[in-house]
C-alpha cells in the first residue's frame, strides 16, 4: 500500500509516517502545501490519500473535490479531529471513501486503511450516530428494512444497537463477555441478513427503524 498524506501539522506528519512505515506502508508524501500535495497525488499515483480537514490555504473538503475534479479515483480519505455532522456528510458526498478521526488506534487505523483500499467505505464508530441523523431525511425502504431485522437473532439485535453507539468490537466483546471472535462472526450475519456492506449502513438502519429506542440505547 502507498500512501499520500496531506496535513498542515508538521508534527503530525511525522508521527503519521513514523506509524506507516513501521507496519510496512509506504509513504509516497506526506506534505502541508495542499497545491503541492494534489501535483503529487497526480505525479506518484497513491492507492490512498489523507487530507487533513482544517488547513489555512484549502480546506480538506476543497482538496477533494479539486482531486475528483481533476480525475483522481484513488480512495481518499478524512483524517481529522473534526466530528461535525456537515463535515462528515460534505465529505462523504464529496467523494471520500472514509472519515476517520486522528485519535483513532493505531491498529483500527491500519485497519480502516486496508478495508478502504479493498473498496469499502470506512467511517470512525464514534460517528455512525453522527452519520445516522444526517441520512434520516432521506424516506428508508421500511418493509424491506423491518423484514430483514426481523430475521436477526436477540443477540445480533443487541449486536447491532451497540454498533449503532459507535461501539467497538473490542467494546462489545468486553461488555457482553465475548471474544472478539464470536462479535465479529455476528456483525458478518447482521450484514449478510441486512443485505448491507457495512457497519455505518447496519447502524443507520438500526437507528431509522428505532430498534433499540431512545435514540439508539
Amino acid at each position: 500500500m502507498k500512501v499520500l498524506l496531506i496535513d498542515d501539522h508538521a508534527l503530525f506528519r511525522m508521527g503519521l509516517v513514523e506509524l506507516l512505515e513501521r507496519r510496512g506502508i509506504e509513504v509516497a508524501a506526506a506534505v502541508g502545501d495542499c497545491a503541492h500535495g494534489i501535483e503529487l497525488v497526480g505525479e506518484a499515483s497513491p492507492d490512498v490519500v489523507l487530507l487533513d480537514m482544517r488547513m489555512p490555504e484549502m480546506t480538506g473538503i476543497q482538496v477533494l473535490r479539486t482531486l475528483r475534479d481533476s480525475g483522481a479515483s484513488m480512495p481518499i480519505v478524512m483524517l481529522t479531529t473534526s466530528r461535525d455532522e456537515s463535515d462528515v456528510v460534505q465529505s462523504l458526498q464529496g467523494g471520500a471513501n472514509g472519515y476517520l478521526l486522528k485519535d483513532m488506534e493505531p491498529d483500527d487505523l491500519i485497519t480502516a486503511l486496508d478495508n478502504i483500499v479493498k473498496g469499502n467505505t470506512v467511517v470512525a464508530p464514534e460517528l455512525t450516530m453522527v452519520l445516522a441523523r444526517a441520512v434520516q431525511g432521506e424516506p428508508p425502504p421500511v418493509n424491506g428494512q423491518q423484514k430483514n431485522l426481523a430475521d436477526l437473532t436477540p443477540r445480533e439485535r443487541e449486536i447491532l444497537c451497540l454498533l449503532a453507539e459507535g461501539q467497538s468490537n473490542k467494546v462489545i466483546a468486553r461488555n457482553l463477555g465475548i471474544t472478539d471472535g464470536t462479535v465479529k462472526l455476528h456483525v458478518k450475519a447482521i450484514l449478510r441478513k441486512l443485505e448491507v456492506h457495512s457497519r455505518v449502513e447496519a447502524a443507520v438502519i438500526a437507528v431509522e427503524q428505532n430498534l433499540c429506542g431512545r435514540n439508539g440505547g
